[in-house]
């Protein structure tokens, strides 16, 4: 009984080669865009708006959304026959009473509180309460 050793066909081993060769490059090729895509600020993807895990939120994605920010020093409510007479010098009274926290606004909801500071002859607000971020989340 003789032992018989199979040598490979030469054409087996450039397939496999070659297969391994694109493997390579695609590996290669698929790790060249993943650091294009970090280096590069881009438009989401519907990709991007799928949970990492169920309830959760990709984070690089909330970070890029535009939201808009506003102050309530208060509300009025009138007819508009009086709006009308409105003119330069005409005041409004307000619904607040004088050192009453101001309302800081994102997207019309309320997420803090604050009072009315100068920085640099420009208006800002002190946050004076915050509310909670889940809370928060929740009126966005």
């Amino acid at each position: 009984m003789t032992d018989k050793t199979e040598d490979p066909k030469p054409e087996d081993d450039d397939a496999a080669s070659a297969t391994a060769t694109e493997a390579t490059t695609d590996a290669e090729h698929d790790a060249h865009v993943v650091d294009d895509a970090h280096e590069e600020d881009h438009d989401p993807s519907l990709e991007d708006f799928k949970p990492m895990a169920p309830g959760n939120i990709n984070p690089e994605v909330l970070q890029n959304i535009s939201v808009t920010l506003s102050i309530e020093v208060g509300r009025a409510q009138i007819k508009i026959k009086d709006l009308m007479r409105l003119t330069q010098g005409s005041v409004v009274e307000l619904d607040r009473i004088a050192g009453e926290p101001l309302d800081l606004l994102v997207n019309n909801s309320v997420v803090a509180q604050g009072e009315i500071v100068l920085v640099n002859d420009r208006y800002g607000v002190r946050l004076t309460r915050v509310v909670p971020s889940s809370e928060r989340l929740k009126l966005i």
